[in-house]
């Protein structure tokens, strides 16, 4: 890897250090995300707590999926729900 990708990459990593010591400081937002009804149980938990009910649901090492950066978070998901969204066993005929 390039020096300057290092740079930038290091960068990113403490930018997204700070966001997480602010965002730790302001109270959890609440209610509809674009639409959307969030359970109570996760509008309550931090967002550490988000992060190793994900690693337990699926299986991940403790600490994997918080210490993504954002976008390979969004990246993951995103391969996840498309995994989890295609056709079910029903409609494959099994």
């Amino acid at each position: 890897m390039k020096i300057r990708h290092r740079m930038i990459s290091k960068l990113i990593d403490v930018m997204g250090r700070i966001y997480v010591i602010l965002d730790s400081r302001l109270p959890p937002e609440t209610g509809p995300i674009l639409g959307a009804k969030i359970d109570a149980d996760f509008e309550a938990m931090t967002r550490r707590e988000l992060c190793a009910y994900i690693e337990k649901k699926f299986r991940m090492e403790k600490d994997a999926f918080w210490n993504l950066q954002s976008t390979q978070k969004i990246r993951l998901c995103c391969q996840k729900v498309r995994e989890l969204s295609g056709p079910s066993k029903m409609d494959m005929g099994y």
